[in-house]
């Protein structure tokens, strides 16, 4: 006769309550899965969050109250999880995964791992401790009413990066600062002029108008005269924006003229740009304060959904300006500011700049709620939708204390019903891939980059740590002498950072053999050495991994499909989506995102499998087995779509 514990077996009760885990994050799926855990009969927790607890978490992240505004998540889940359950231990870690501090042997002191978080860096590094120390690890995520859970496995499932996820959208840098001709335009703009004006300058981030634009030449030699002539200094100083506006005190006023009149005025100037468009009109800061009524507002509801007119955003521009630069001016000389949607003045600042200029290009302004969620790129969190997820955690939890890894599943949570009314979709466990750079027996890439343009320090930060997701690498060249291109230890490499790979003796064909001993991974690293890679385009990474050394670009020109710069997902809003769609679309966010190392089929009528199109990209997404496939007549009911 099987002994039961409330609604366990004994034996696996027992296991809960002395088995360690580990819950990376305290937010909207950490707090519902905390609570679930100690209800279920955990008894030894840890949890790990950087964040503290802010008032826009209070509608959906349960276990914090007003009084704890400012405090940190790890810290206040953990004290209100207690009153659940008094005799639990649980330990609260403020900080980061990726501190050094927590390394493989710290992930090696439980049995299982629960990832709660927000961003695909600290996935990525969660993803690759767990290979490292082999423990199983269940990755989770959410955007708005859709959701996933699954579960990874060294050896056995997929790990979080064997499928590549498209990177974040981007826009040519002369469509931003000279010809937008959508509110996301303006409002990558208004980003890109707070940290120009208040936090850290960056020169692809400039917003002042492109005089190299191509479009403003129909002659080639001319354009390329140009855009020569717009990096020279002439007999003319140039000043940066964030000088320049220090040098006026900030003055809002100042900056108001400059931004939205001047510079406008300039780009009117480019009178080919205008011949298909319609032209932008300047605004005066003393013009609008005569005319306009501040209190001019459109739309009803909260505050934040409502819409003011051009005087009213002048205001706030103002008000945001006074506000940030007093921020600035308490931090000390050298201080930056970081962008964060959470912070109101910075929040008003880029709500203003935007939608003065969507005024001025003729678009229709957006409430300060629209433009968050898209200056945040932003899925509202559906408090429901965290709920659901944290209870699968935990149901793949017991399977796998239960030794019954092999019936772990990846479940989809659906918008909505589908024919056969079915919210939850389990699909089955992919195997590893052969040729993923972080879980294959030999991690191996090939690297598409021109070798006398590129940076030892864009090898470092753009390519190893942003696209592969490394924290400390080590670099060393296989040229027969072992020579260190890049170390972690402090100052031992620093003076490369500012000498291109060719004066290494990088060519074409090289290798290099980079380490990340926090995260125990080492990966091979294969130049291709190209000279007419796109425009703003530094680097592209061969799809496939190389079973041998690298050919000549012309051998492989037709093989090897670049996957360094793909514009991700974007979510259906459309309420009127074919019945067959309805199942489930998984989307990257800023929110609990899903997780989706797997990608799904479609059933076409024949009950043929066929790949699905990524709606932006336009490429095949790879195939997922269903599990239990149904008869034919059934197969367009259980459709899946997943996208990352």
């Amino acid at each position: 006769m099987v002994q039961l514990v409330g609604s366990l077996r004994k034996e696996l009760a027992d296991s809960l309550s002395a088995c360690r885990v580990l819950v990376v994050g305290a937010g909207g799926i950490g707090c519902e899965l905390l609570k679930n855990l100690v209800l279920t009969g955990f008894k030894n927790i840890e949890v790990i969050d950087l964040d503290t607890i802010d008032v826009s978490n209070l509608n959906r992240q349960f276990l914090f109250q007003k009084k704890h505004v400012g405090k940190s998540k790890a810290q206040v889940a953990k004290e209100s999880v207690l009153q659940f359950c008094p005799t639990a231990n649980i330990t609260a870690y403020h900080d980061s995964i990726m501190n050094p501090d927590y390394n493989v042997e710290f992930f090696r002191n439980f049995m299982l791992v629960m990832n709660a978080l927000d961003n695909r860096a600290a996935r990525n590094h969660v993803n690759r401790m767990c290979l490292a120390a082999d423990i199983p690890l269940i990755e989770s995520g959410t955007a708005g009413y859709l959701g996933q859970v699954t579960v990874i496995k060294k050896g056995l499932t997929e790990c979080y990066e064997c499928q590549p996820k498209p990177t974040q959208k981007t826009f040519p840098g002369c469509t931003i600062r000279n010809t937008p001709s959508e509110p996301i335009h303006c409002i990558v703009w208004a980003k890109y002029l707070f940290n120009q004006l208040f936090g850290e300058e960056d020169a692809d981030q400039e917003v002042s108008p492109d005089t190299a634009d191509p479009e403003l030449s129909w002659n080639p030699a001319d354009t390329e005269a140009r855009a020569t002539a717009s990096d020279q200094d002439g007999d003319i100083k140039r000043v940066s924006t964030k000088d320049w506006a220090r040098s006026t005190g900030y003055d809002a006023v100042k900056l108001f003229n400059k931004l939205f009149k001047d510079d406008i005025q300039y780009l009117l100037t480019m009178d080919k740009l205008w011949k298909k468009r319609k032209a932008p009109l300047p605004l005066d800061w003393l013009e609008i304060q005569k005319l306009a009524c501040p209190q001019e507002v459109t739309g009803t509801g909260l505050k934040d959904q409502q819409v003011l007119g051009v005087a009213g955003y002048s205001q706030l521009f103002s008000r945001s300006v006074e506000t940030l630069r007093s921020m600035l001016a308490d931090k000390g000389d050298g201080a930056e500011l970081v962008w964060d949607k959470d912070d109101p003045p910075a929040m008003d600042f880029v709500t203003a700049a935007a939608n003065l200029r969507m005024h001025i290009f003729s678009m229709n302004m957006k409430s300060r709620f629209d433009i968050k969620s898209m200056a945040g790129n932003i899925i509202p969190a559906i408090a429901t939708t965290n709920a659901v997820i944290a209870g699968l955690i935990v149901l793949e939890a017991l399977k796998i204390l239960s030794g019954d890894v092999e019936q772990c599943r990846t479940i989809f949570l659906n918008k909505q019903p589908n024919p056969r009314k079915k919210l939850l979709v389990p699909c089955a466990l992919d195997p590893p891939s052969a040729n993923c750079y972080v879980c294959a027996s030999k991690p191996e890439v090939t690297v598409k980059l021109n070798v006398h343009k590129t940076l030892v320090l864009a090898l470092q930060d753009k390519i190893l740590k942003e696209k592969f997701g490394m924290v400390a690498p080590d670099v060393q060249i296989e040229d027969g002498k072992g020579t260190i291109l890049i170390s972690s230890e402090e100052g031992e490499t620093e003076a490369n950072n500012s000498k291109f790979l060719s004066d290494f003796g990088i060519r074409h064909g090289s290798r290099l053999q980079v380490d990340d001993f926090l995260q125990d991974y080492t990966l091979l690293v294969n130049v291709i050495h190209c000279e007419d890679l796109e425009k703003d385009v530094e680097f592209e990474v061969v799809g496939d991994a190389p079973d041998k050394a690298p050919t000549p670009p012309s051998a492989q020109e037709d093989k090897n499909v670049a996957n360094g710069n793909k514009d991700s997902a974007e979510p259906s809003t459309s309420s009127k989506a074919p019945a067959e769609q309805d199942d489930v679309l998984i989307v990257d966010s800023d929110e609990e995102e899903p997780s989706s190392s797997t990608m799904d089929v479609r059933m076409d009528s024949g009950g043929h499998k066929r790949k699905l199109h990524d709606a932006e990209t336009g490429e095949a997404s790879a195939k997922r087995q269903r599990l239990d496939q149904p008869s034919a007549a059934d197969e367009d009911d259980d459709d899946i779509i997943a996208l990352d």
